[in-house]
């Protein structure tokens, strides 16, 4: 008895149609998942409208009842830099520039973290920026926020020691949470 190529037999198909059955729907589930896929970006800034050009930063001052005579310049000219290299916006010292941002540091102040014994072993120096954004072509975008950070040092240093080993982390963390408010997409 001769056997048909398509029928064992039992009257079944062979494997080896239903092997091929099989590897085609996996070419094919394969290709219909590889067009469909998610796309993630992970940009520091989010689109600036293409009508925003210009931005200004005015001097952030230093309300808080300590001052660092170091911070208030730093900030300042540190955010200015940031936003020159990571935007298409041109700087300008203008009424009418699209983007203003200024603002103010509103608490310096040190206070114990750590208890060793009966001695403070740690202390937390907290930072706090208030920052005010103003979008001189649509006033629905204005806000204000604060930024907050803590840096910890040891007790047996003095603030004018710690500051010279935390100023440019509170700079860098300063000036990144600043950044982050106005042109984040988080």
């Amino acid at each position: 008895m001769r056997q048909s190529l398509f029928l064992n037999k039992t009257g079944r198909q062979s494997n080896w149609f239903s092997r091929i059955g099989l590897i085609i729907a996996c070419f094919f589930t394969i290709t219909i998942f590889s067009f469909n896929t998610c796309k993630y970006s992970f940009k520091d800034t989010s689109p600036i409208p293409p009508e925003i050009k210009t931005f200004r930063v005015n001097y952030l001052e230093n309300k808080a009842r300590y001052v660092n005579t170091q911070l208030s310049p730093q900030l300042t000219e540190k955010l200015k830099d940031k936003i020159r290299s990571n935007t298409r916006l041109r700087q300008v010292n203008e009424d009418s520039a699209h983007y203003d941002i200024s603002g103010y540091v509103s608490d310096y102040s040190v206070s114990t973290s750590g208890i060793s014994g009966t001695t403070a072993s740690s202390n937390r120096l907290s930072v706090t920026f208030h920052l005010i954004f103003k979008n001189n072509l649509d006033l629905s975008k204005n806000f204000e926020a604060d930024i907050s950070t803590n840096y910890d040092f040891s007790a047996s240093q003095n603030l004018p020691q710690a500051e010279s080993t935390l100023t440019p982390d509170i700079i860098k963390n300063t000036i990144d949470g600043i950044f982050n408010k106005i042109f984040s997409n988080w």
